[in-house]
Parts: structure tokens; C-alpha cells; sequence
């Protein structure tokens, strides 16, 4: 690393000789202390006085302890901030090739709620240091190129990498004894009340297909709150076709009122994508991130 204003030249490993040289008062105690021979150490203390143009040290020669000038004392009161600096430096580099930094991950609620936390326990088990930043939103589109990472439900347009972690199959979420154990045919969802989310994200696919199928049950209430659509399943309201991980995050199975069913034919799996700017270089934060997505995904979606 050079520094260079006007032909000041001064190297940091000059700098470093130099503060090595004032704190020991002599060439042969600085050299061991640095590893060098003395002569390595005088013909930098030498090319140092080349380039801030006068000597640093007055050498008086035997066993007397050499002198800094005043001039080398500038030197080295600015060289010592240098130094810091490039020390604090290097350490802020390593800590970020280690897993440190900050990481900014877009998210949506059965993702916050199921695969997240898992994520957020490792990374800080794992790197302790970390700044995690969590934006969660309800979109057709995401703001992919905000963020490092983001979580959604389909692909995204433009220059988007996509990752898909896991297929989310649906179930129908009714009050018990709405209707007999087991599955449930889609065609007996022909009129029902239906609790459901926006026409939004992947809601527009389920709706289709509803509709290729020619059914068509009766919308009671929308709303983006997953867990007011269950609210309003428990109150009798209507029932509600959700994603598996949603009804996963919910723990249906406490809830002695409600009850989940397949449904026949099944309808096509909402596809959970992991997604990031295609042009973008991940720091080795936002790759473990990706790694230990992929591995919770993967242990969500194993079979019980």
C-alpha cells in the first residue's frame, strides 16, 4: 500500500519499521522485534528519509540509543494513525470473509414465521457479530435489487437469480365437522365460503385453478393476515385453502376446533423461491444465509 501526495511516498511497512525503530532505540532490537535483518531495517528507515526528504533519526553511533528528529516525529505521530487504521482495516476484512457484517433478507409471513427464525438461530449461533435486517412485504412484485436475499413465492422479472427451495402444497383449513374426515373433493368447495388472502402472489394461481376446474366458492373476507384468516375459520365464518407452511407455522394441531384436509384433485404447490440481483457478488454472509436456507427447506419439506 502506498500513500502518495507530491512524491511523499512512505510505504506502511516503512511506517511500521519506522514506530519499531522509536519504540526499541535501536536498528538490531527492531529487526528481531520484526524479523528482519538490520540491514533490511536500515535500507528501509533509508528509502523512508528518501521519501519524506530529511532524516528521522539521529544516529549517534555505539551503544547509545538512536534519536527520532523532529521531522521524524511527524512522521510517526501520523504514521501511527496509519497504521491503526490499516490495522482496524484488515481486521474489519477478516471478520467479514469470517461471516460478519450485515445481511438484508426480504421476507413474507409464512416464511417469517417458519423458515426464518430457523435461519436467523444458525447465523447467529454461527456468527455472533452479525447485523441481520429483516423487511417483510405482500407483493406481486419484489423489490428484489433492495436487498440481499429475498424470500417469494415465484419468480421474480428481470435480471433475477432464482432458487427454489421447496414445493408448499395446499389444505383446506375447516372447523371440525365441516367436513367428513379425509380429503375433500374440490367440487364440494363449489359455493362454499372461503376465507382467503388477496388476489395477490400465488392467491391468482389457486383461483384459477378454482376456476379451470369450474368451481367457484364464495369469497366472505380477504385479508393479508394469515392468522385472521384462521381467526375467522374458528368463528365460523367460511373455511380457507391455505399453503402447508402456513398452516405449519399456525400449529393446527393444539387447535381442537379447527381440522386440515387434503383436497382431490390436489391443486399445484405454491413454489417458494429464494431470490438475489443476478449482477450481485454475496459476501460469505449472504452464502451461508443461501446454504442453511436450503438446508431448512429441505428438512421442512421431508416427509413426516
Amino acid at each position: 500500500m502506498f500513500i502518495s501526495y507530491a512524491g511523499f511516498m512512505p510505504e506502511l511497512r516503512h511506517l511500521t519499521t519506522l514506530a519499531a525503530v522509536a519504540d526499541e532505540g535501536s536498528f538490531g532490537r527492531a529487526a528481531a522485534r520484526l524479523g528482519y535483518t538490520q540491514s533490511t531495517v536500515s535500507q528501509q528507515i533509508a528509502a523512508l528519509e528518501k521519501a519524506v526528504g530529511g532524516g528521522v533519526f539521529d544516529r549517534p553511533g555505539g551503544p547509545k540509543p538512536v534519536r527520532i528528529t523532529p521531522l521524524g516525529a511527524v512522521v510517526l505521530a501520523h504514521g501511527r494513525e496509519l497504521l491503526a487504521k490499516a490495522e482496524a482495516m484488515a481486521a474489519a476484512v477478516d471478520r467479514f470473509k469470517a461471516g460478519e457484517g450485515r445481511i438484508d433478507i426480504g421476507t413474507f409471513q409464512s416464511v417469517s414465521n417458519v423458515i426464518l427464525p430457523l435461519v436467523v438461530r444458525r447465523l447467529h449461533d454461527e456468527h455472533p457479530g452479525c447485523d441481520i435486517r429483516l423487511f417483510e412485504e405482500e407483493s406481486d412484485q419484489p423489490h428484489v435489487g433492495e436487498v440481499d436475499l429475498t424470500f417469494f413465492d415465484g419468480r421474480a422479472e428481470g435480471a433475477v437469480e432464482h432458487l427454489k427451495l421447496l414445493d408448499d402444497p395446499y389444505l383446506l383449513v375447516a372447523r371440525r365437522g365441516t367436513f367428513a374426515e379425509g380429503p375433500v373433493r374440490l367440487a364440494q368447495l363449489d359455493g362454499a365460503p372461503l376465507v382467503a388472502p388477496p388476489p395477490i402472489c400465488d392467491q391468482v394461481r389457486v383461483e384459477q385453478a378454482f376456476a379451470r376446474r369450474g368451481v367457484r366458492p364464495r369469497i366472505v373476507f380477504r385479508t393479508t393476515c394469515n392468522e385472521t384468516v384462521l381467526s375467522m375459520v374458528r368463528a365460523g365464518l367460511g373455511s380457507a385453502v391455505l399453503p402447508q407452511l402456513t398452516v405449519h407455522g399456525a400449529d393446527l394441531d393444539a387447535d381442537g376446533r379447527l381440522c386440515t384436509h387434503e383436497l382431490r384433485p390436489a391443486l399445484p404447490p405454491r413454489e417458494i423461491f429464494l431470490l438475489w440481483p443476478a449482477d450481485r457478488t454475496h459476501s460469505p454472509l449472504a452464502a451461508r444465509a443461501i446454504e442453511i436456507a436450503v438446508e431448512v427447506a429441505a428438512q421442512i419439506a421431508k416427509p413426516a
